[in-house]
Parts: C-alpha cells; sequence; structure tokens
C-alpha cells in the first residue's frame, strides 16, 4: 500500500466491453469493442490493450527510476512491450497472463537484467500483481 496518494487517476465505463470509456479529465475517451477472438466485432479498444499500454509505459519508468538509484543510463531508444492475454480459469471467471520483454540497445547483458529486475521490483503495475500471477521481465 502507497503510504502517500500523490496522483489519482478516475475512469468511469459503460456498456462493459462492447461500451465506451473515459476519464474523468477527458485526456481519455474510447469506445470498446470486444476482439473478434472473444467472439466479438473486434475495430475497437478492448480493456486488455489499455492495461498492456499502462502497464508498458509505468514499467519503463520504473526501470528508469532504478536504473538512476544505480548510476545507471537507461537508453532513449530503450523498448518495452507488454502481451496482456485473458481466457477462462480453471474455477469460475477469467484470468489475465502477463508477458514483459525489454530491449535495450547497446547495455551489456548483465547490467540490463539487473536494471529489469530492479525495474520489475519498484513498479506499481507489478506489485499490485504479485502473488495473483507468474510475471518473468525479459531482456527481448
Amino acid at each position: 500500500m502507497p503510504t502517500k496518494i500523490v496522483y489519482s487517476a478516475a475512469a468511469t465505463a459503460t456498456g462493459g466491453r462492447d461500451g465506451h470509456s473515459k476519464t474523468h479529465d477527458g485526456a481519455l475517451d474510447v469506445d470498446l469493442a470486444v476482439p473478434t477472438e472473444m467472439g466479438g466485432p473486434g475495430g475497437g479498444i478492448n480493456p486488455e490493450q489499455l492495461f498492456a499500454t499502462g502497464y508498458a509505459a509505468c514499467f519503463l519508468g520504473a526501470v528508469r527510476h532504478y536504473a538512476k538509484s544505480q548510476n545507471a543510463q537507461v537508453p532513449d531508444d530503450t523498448e518495452v512491450t507488454v502481451t496482456v492475454g485473458i481466457g477462462p480459469r480453471e474455477d469460475d471467471g477469467f484470468g489475465i497472463d502477463v508477458k514483459i520483454k525489454v530491449n535495450m540497445p547497446g547495455v551489456e547483458r548483465s547490467l540490463a537484467e539487473d536494471l529489469i529486475a530492479g525495474g520489475h521490483k519498484v513498479c506499481p503495475y507489478s506489485h499490485a500483481l504479485t502473488g495473483t500471477m507468474q510475471i518473468t521481465p525479459e531482456l527481448a
């Protein structure tokens, strides 16, 4: 749990997966559509895409934060790709699967792996999911 909330974002969704979602500040305003792989029409944005986008950005920020604490540099062309899968669980309901790949050009492998592991420890998305799924970030 955070010791102090420094920023909060709020969004409202209507219509579920085939609906609409927008942030309260108006910065994001999207129509949602169930992907064809899940029996929907596709052609829109879905919650997994939004989650993957947010997690990728947050994870890269966490890697940069950790690197700074270690007096290391993260190249400007570093890329984080988060893949979010969804499917049925053995019990009732659905679960997600997350895979993280980091491309850190020009950084020695052992340093890059340390920065990725450190970023994973400080990333709030990673922390929130700890204990509910296996997430192993890796060098691309």
